[in-house]
């Protein structure tokens, strides 16, 4: 009986130790990109933020660092910047805090200016409403000071040209850059159905914030793609900044991009609502052609 037990738990130590070489030799190509990747974006947040379930959920880092940025992020072409650009904002979007903080810093790390992120969160007040802003922007002051405290110097960046001219003025011009008969439908609405609404739109989310040239308007049209298709319950507004990216310059690569993305920040049914209007469009630009 005793040789009998004593074989029983050789077997079942080496069949153990084989089941955890077949799990490391399965999981080591993409966990090992995947890490890379992850210290390229967040650095020591990100790495952070993984260990953190090592006691409660393993299994949860893992998929992090395998699915998250082995797949999605390794297969990403678009600019880490940008890329970063697009988390940002998809987080600001549904108000998640502390994945936020991560990806503001992930955005400094990679190299986007205090200025430019500070753009960034202004321009989601038109898409998220302001208190999302605020609670975005006290979150970016914490970040700032946790990497002042560390030595860390962030570069500022370039200021906005400062625009004198009346705000209906530059939001119609704004607007004109990215869908000329938008601006003539708003414009021309004023004494219509929705005259105050359609001049907070021209005069504030275009004149006071899409006017200024912080950001560049490709820039402008991800950041904004990404906060509507996280949202998931405004394709009408979705389909229009899919139209006006395309219109000022975001590529249908850079598009899938971020539509990958959106499968980490957003799921699966925010991605494929997003795929499915990006190729309507497509298809209907082409059929122009």
């Amino acid at each position: 009986m005793r040789k009998i037990a004593f074989i029983l738990s050789i077997t079942a130590a080496t069949t153990q130790v084989y089941a955890q070489e077949t799990k490391d030799h399965m999981k080591s190509e993409r966990y090992a990109r995947g890490l890379e990747k992850l210290m390229e974006i967040d650095g020591e947040a990100g790495e952070k933020v993984v260990k953190s379930f090592d006691d409660l959920s393993p299994e949860l880092g893992q998929f992090i660092i395998e699915f998250a940025f082995g797949d999605v992020y390794s297969a990403n072409t678009m600019d880490v910047k940008l890329q970063e650009i697009a988390v940002v904002s998809a987080l600001i979007a549904q108000g998640l805090l502390p994945q936020l903080k991560v990806h503001l810093y992930a955005a400094l790390h990679v190299g986007n200016t205090v200025n430019e992120i500070k753009g960034v969160i202004l321009q989601m007040a038109s898409y998220v409403g302001y208190p999302k802003v605020i609670n975005a922007m006290n979150a970016f002051r914490e970040i700032l000071a946790e990497r002042k405290a560390k030595g860390i110097i962030d570069l500022e960046g370039r200021t906005a040209t400062v625009d004198t001219r009346a705000r209906e003025v530059k939001g119609a011009e704004a607007l004109s850059r990215i869908n000329a008969q938008q601006a003539e439908d708003l414009l021309s609405n004023r004494a219509n159905l929705w005259p105050q609404l359609s001049r907070l739109i021209i005069d504030h989310a275009y004149g006071d914030l899409y006017s200024s040239d912080l950001l560049p308007p490709k820039t402008r049209q991800i950041a904004t793609i990404a906060a509507l298709a996280a949202i998931g319950t405004a394709e009408p507004q979705l389909r229009f900044h899919i139209q006006a990216g395309l219109n000022v310059g975001v590529t249908v690569d850079e598009m899938n991009s971020i539509i990958l993305l959106m499968v980490v920040y957003a799921g699966f049914p925010a991605a494929i609502n997003h795929l499915n209007i990006l190729n309507q469009l497509v298809a209907e630009r082409s059929a122009l052609k």
